[in-house]
């Protein structure tokens, strides 16, 4: 049974064939990834730097947000990971 996912680890990751960061959150003992692209980073903060830098402030500014988000995508979908849409945050 799937509880609740929760965001103790605060690494992160630039991955560059992606263009994204890797996170990770955690359901009991199991890990889980999520990822978020640099498009949608962009619309969580547009003035951000077009550059893995920039990407990894972007999302270390609004990471409560970026881990609200993740955990009601969890709870919605089942997956091996989890992109994080721009959709996503529209509610948040």
């Amino acid at each position: 049974m799937r509880g609740s996912v929760a965001f103790p680890n605060a690494s992160r990751s630039y991955d560059a064939t992606r263009v994204a960061v890797r996170f990770w959150g955690y359901d009991q003992s199991m890990e889980i990834l999520f990822i978020i692209g640099a498009e949608v980073l962009g619309s969580v903060q547009p003035a951000m730097a077009p550059e893995p830098k920039g990407y990894l402030s972007a999302f270390d500014a609004h990471r409560a947000r970026i881990c609200a988000v993740a955990a009601r995508v969890y709870e919605r979908r089942r997956s091996g990971s989890y992109d994080l849409l721009a959709s996503d945050f529209e509610m948040a």
